[in-house]
Parts: C-alpha cells; structure tokens; sequence
C-alpha cells in the first residue's frame, strides 16, 4: 500500500502528466547528473539552464539565466489562503482556498508534459533540533533542484523520517509557460501546502526558503509558540574570547549577508557566521531565546559584493568543494569565463554578455548584471561559518536587532526601554524599497521586523505574537534598531559601514550585558551612544557627522508617527492595545521634547 507522500506525489504526477517521475537522494553523482541535464537538455527561450564557469577561478560554478519577465519576487502574485480574509490580514493578498485550488488546478493540467518532475525530499533545521521540519517539493526544472540541494538538507533519509506520516510539508511547484498571466504563489498554512506556478525566480520556486521557512512557518510558530522570522544569526566573539549570539532582521538587499559574514575592522574582534536570512526561535526550558537557521546555503545579493565590501562572502563563492555554486541572471565575462556584477572588484571588461546573454557595453542604458541577480552556494563554504551551526538546540540570543534602510529619521543605532517598546519599534519601521521585489526602488514603505512580504497570516496577530513571547520569557534579550544608511545634504553616507558596523556591535553586545545606563544618552524613542562609548581607534569620524548620525530630530519623529499611525490603523481592532499604548507613550515624549 503506497505512503501518504508517495500517493501525494503520484496524484500531482495524475494532474501535470510528466514524462518521468524522478526521486532524488541528495548524492554527489546526482548533483552533477542535474546539472549535467540543465547544460544539455533543458532550455529556457533556447538558452541552456546552465553555463559552466571557469572552473579554476570558481570551480563547480555554474550561470543560469531565468526567464527575463521572472527577476525577482513577485508580491502582487503571492497569495495566503486561509479560510477568512481577516486572519490572513491586510499584508498579505487573500484567496479563499477551494477557489485557489481550482485555478491552481486549471493551470498545472498537463503543465509538466513531456518534462521531469524531481521529488525533493529536504528537511529545514537540523534533523534533531527541536524545531526541525520534514518537507517534500515537487520541481519540474533542474535549476530548482539543484538550488534545493545547495539550500536544504536534500536526501533520501527525509523519506525514512516521513515513513508513513501525513506529517510533512507539501510543495508544489512548476515554471508552467513563465507566463506572468499564469504565474501565482499560493500558501494554504493550514495545510502545511505550497502551490507555485508560472515562475523559475530564487523565492518563487525554492519553496523550502520564503515560502515555507517564513509564510508558514510563521503561522506554524503562533500556534506553536515560537517565532519564524527574516533574520541572520551571528555570534559575535570579544577580545577574551566570549561570544555574544545576535539576531537581526534587515529588509532583502539592505546588507543582511555582509553583516552575517562581517570582516572586523577592529582587531580580536570575530564574527562567526550562522545564518544570513532566516531564524527559527523558540524559548527554552532556563527562559532564554535560541534560535537555529533552518537552512543549509546562502542565496545572497550580487551586485555590491566585493573583497572590499564582504571578502567572507567571495571567498566562499570560490572555495573548491564539492557542491555546485549557481549565480543567477549576473552578467559574464567572456575574457575570462568568470561571473561579474556592478561593485565586484578590479575594471569593467571589454567583453561582457549582460544577464540576458547579450552583448553589452559601458554606454548600455541598462546594468550588465540584473540588480537583484544572485547566487546560491553551500554554506560549509564559509570560511566565518559558526562551530555551533549544527548544534541542535540552537544558540542563546542576547540581543535583537531591527534594522532599516533611512537616509532620514533613524539614528545610527537605538537601544529600545524595553520588549514592549522595542515591538511597537518593530512594528512601525519603515525602509527604503530595494531591486529584491517587483515595484519602484527607492520608495518608503513600512516593513515591520522586515516580515510585511513573509508573515504568513495577519500582522496584528504576529504583533501580538512578539508581545506574548516577551511575557513568557524570563531573560528576554534586548532590542535595536541599526541604520547604517543615514545620508548629509548631499547625499553622501555618514557612516562607512561593512567592516567598521563592528564597532556598533561592540557597543550592542556590550549593553546587552549590562544593567547600568552608561555610555548612552536617553532620547523620546530610546538611548543612542554617547560618542566616547564607540571604539573609534583606528577610525576618524568628525563630531558633526557623529552627531548628525545619532540625532533624533523630534519633528521629524512626529511625521513618522503620523505616518506610522495610518499603518497601524489598517489593521482596526485586531491590532494589539499594549501597541497602541506604547505608540500613545512614544507620541507623549515626543511631544514633551
């Protein structure tokens, strides 16, 4: 009598009528064979899935270049479905399930003909952790499975955990035509299902990432009792030797990567590395936070990236193992057969291909790498990568940081009065839109604990969430706000940022352990530092751009609660009181100052 998964998978193959049903067990010679399928057999727009790179300046790396209409995450056609419109909340678009299902339904007959569906078994978290989950995705294009690879604990042992459980995480997904007419992403969150279509992009089709790892996770940690969250971990190690475990949240394309994999501009001062994108936490039985990183890569930002800006991160790119590296839609450099994107290091070669494979020149009107191309790669490639990462429970979190792309308003870094306070802060943030998403760059928009395009139900609840694990623990870490992107009149960055933003975790590690109010000054909206409680050895920073860095401006605080307010009000009466009355506290202090 077949499983519950193998009956799954065989009703999807009854629906999308592949040519074969493949089963992959995560091997090496796997590996290669899918990749080895993407350079020879399949094609998107005539174009192979797969280039091979110079392999001896990156070796086992690989170019793909996706359909030119399918770039980026596409918001507009991500969908929740949940039974009421209320529970999913006014972030998220809304479908009524049966009604999702149906034209899910139309568009996947026949949608996998005369191609492979791969079944990828995978698990998020370590197998033994406390968190850890058991999914299967079904892909119909070797580029998804081999991400999958990079990105998940892909292997036949998954099917063995499964056994014969109903208990795992379903995912669906198929490029369809790439058809944006045709294209949705659907989450069912009761039902532990992802049903992708019409698209090949990084978030769209690694369902095991955005789709499951925060859209459902998130609704899996409220009824659970844990929190799903857009965050790197780090552990940050001190000159005695003391490691110091931070998570922070940082909207896509805001330097989450460089900071998870920061090169210490002052001496005896370690980053270790154990995730750069996604944090599962749960309290544990002494009161405290752990959190894990569900995954096992890094599906990182190209442009921008650097041995000036993130060294940690090209040298992972280049190491010589054996899992596959895969840069997407970056432009190629056909002197050398390597990867290039806008900011890598050394000049513009004379001879490029853009990301859609044509030739392309310095007078271009367009960038030769997309701006939101990317790559993917094993994360035991990392030379920062933490011993801890595999360690089941998790590791202890001292401190929480929110941070948001403003070249206005919000000061370098904030220490928050307390938990309450520091998820009101959350709440409200806003940032500066980047190329991560489909829509306008630039563009000021409230991205609450970096979350708004991933809270898989309705953000009140999520608020009231964070409010609630605050009140069970006994030892809550404390909150803050980071802004390395403030900006002077003309537009310059007063702060230099990558390896220098040590110097602002020093200060925050330090205040995490401390009880005393020493060294920071206390404003309407919490403490910032006093100059003298920076490290600044080794760095020249003049008292005017200092304090211009730490300034809160308080009329300008009174049009960001403004703002702030009509955010929050879309929500009605859902939204949590204590947040309405921590935003009537901070809008009381402001007005007194």
């Amino acid at each position: 009598m077949p499983t519950p998964l193998e009956k799954w998978v065989e009703e999807q193959a009854q629906l999308t009528k592949p040519a074969e049903i493949y089963w992959c067990d995560g091997s090496e010679e796997e590996a290669r064979r899918i990749v080895e399928i993407g350079m020879k057999k399949e094609k998107i727009e005539g174009q192979p899935i797969f280039h091979q790179l110079n392999q001896k300046t990156y070796p086992n790396a690989y170019l793909h270049r996706s359909h030119p209409t399918d770039v980026a995450r596409t918001e507009h056609l991500t969908y929740i479905c949940l039974p009421d419109r209320e529970t999913a909340g006014p972030n998220n678009n809304w479908m009524e399930p049966d009604k999702a299902k149906g034209r899910l339904r139309q568009l996947s007959d026949g949608c996998m003909a005369g191609r492979t569906i791969y079944v990828l078994p995978y698990m998020m978290g370590h197998p033994d952790s406390p968190l850890a989950k058991a999914c299967v995705q079904l892909t119909d294009i070797s580029y998804v499975a081999a991400s999958m690879r990079i990105m998940t604990r892909l292997g036949k042992d998954v099917i063995r955990k499964i056994g014969r459980s109903e208990n795992f995480v379903r995912g669906f997904h198929s490029v369809g035509d790439f058809d944006p007419r045709r294209r949705f992403i659907m989450h069912f969150p009761e039902e532990n299902l992802v049903w992708s279509i019409g698209s090949g992009y990084g978030g769209n089709a690694l369902l095991g990432k955005k789709c499951f790892s925060l859209r459902i996770a998130s609704w899996l940690g409220k009824k659970e009792g844990w929190l799903a969250e857009h965050m790197i971990i780090i552990g940050v190690e001190d000159l005695q030797g003391k490691i110091t475990y931070i998570a922070a949240a940082l909207p896509s394309a805001s330097g989450k990567t460089n900071l998870a994999m920061l090169e210490s501009a002052l001496p005896g001062y370690k980053i270790w590395t154990i995730g750069d994108d996604i944090a599962w936490i749960r309290i544990g039985a002494n009161g405290r936070l752990y959190a894990i990183n569900p995954e096992f890569g890094f599906f990182g930002v190209a442009p921008g990236t650097s041995f000036q800006t993130n060294p940690n991160m090209m040298r992972t790119l280049r190491a010589n193992l054996f899992y596959p590296t895969i840069f997407t839609n970056t432009a190629l450099n056909l002197e050398n057969n390597e990867p290039w994107w806008e900011g890598i290091d050394g000049p513009v070669p004379a001879k490029l291909l853009d990301w859609r494979g044509n030739p392309w020149q310095p007078s271009s009107k367009t960038t030769a790498a997309h701006p939101n191309s990317r790559f993917t790669v094993w994360i035991k490639h990392c030379p920062t990568l933490s011993p801890e990462f595999e360690n089941p429970p998790g590791v202890p979190i001292a401190a929480i940081l929110f941070g948001s792309r403003r070249s206005k308003v919000m000061p370098l870094v904030l220490e928050s009065f307390n938990w309450a306070r520091g998820v009101l802060m959350g709440a409200i943030m806003g940032t500066e839109t980047t190329a991560a998403a489909t829509g306008k760059v630039g563009v000021l928009r409230r991205d609450p604990m970096a979350m708004l395009p991933f809270c898989g139900y309705n953000m009140a609840d999520y608020f009231g969430h964070w409010l609630r694990m605050g009140e069970k623990m006994t030892q809550p870490p404390k909150i803050f706000f980071i802004n390395w992107f403030r900006t002077d009149e003309s537009g310059k960055f007063l702060w230099p940022g990558f390896g220098e933003n040590i110097r602002v975790l020093k200060w925050i590690i330090e205040r995490a352990h401390r009880s005393t109010q020493d060294g920071a000054k206390e404003t309407p909206i919490g403490w910032v530092p006093e100059k003298n409680s920076l490290d600044f050895s080794g760095m020249k920073i003049s008292e005017e751009n200092f304090k211009k860095l730490c300034t809160v401006d308080g009329e300008e605080w009174k049009a960001e609660l403004e703002n702030a307010q009509a955010f929050l009000a879309q929500f009605g009466s859902r939204m949590p009181l204590e947040i309405w009355d921590e935003f009537n506290n901070l809008k009381t202090a402001l007005l007194k100052s």
